[in-house]
């Protein structure tokens, strides 16, 4: 327990940054029109590549036998390319309704 409240004390200014980036996020994306929340959220999933470089280079650190750190990393670059695929996916899907019908 003194371990968490070394932690929290050491860490308030960015606990504060992080609780200000929640209001801020929820704030701003509360108060987007529903007909940019799609091509907003592919976008952001796109983003998401970071991850997957993310996972892999912890990936490549985990000792060899660790198995359970080479089961998380894994899932980790799944989900991540899974995330990527679905944002680009869905921004393909919305260019398609704005091309002109032949």
């Amino acid at each position: 327990m003194n371990e968490l409240i070394d932690f929290i004390s050491n860490n308030m200014q960015m606990i504060y940054i992080v609780v200000l980036m929640i209001f801020v996020g929820v704030e701003i994306i509360g108060h987007v029109p529903a007909v940019l929340h799609t091509p907003l959220m592919s976008g952001a999933n796109a983003i998401h590549g970071v991850v997957i470089i993310g996972a892999i280079l912890v990936l490549l650190g985990v000792n060899p036998e660790n198995y359970l750190g080479q089961a998380l990393g894994f899932v980790a670059v799944l989900l991540g390319t899974l995330n990527v695929v679905g944002g680009f996916v869905v921004t393909d899907r919305m260019l398609e309704m704005f091309k002109k019908k032949k």
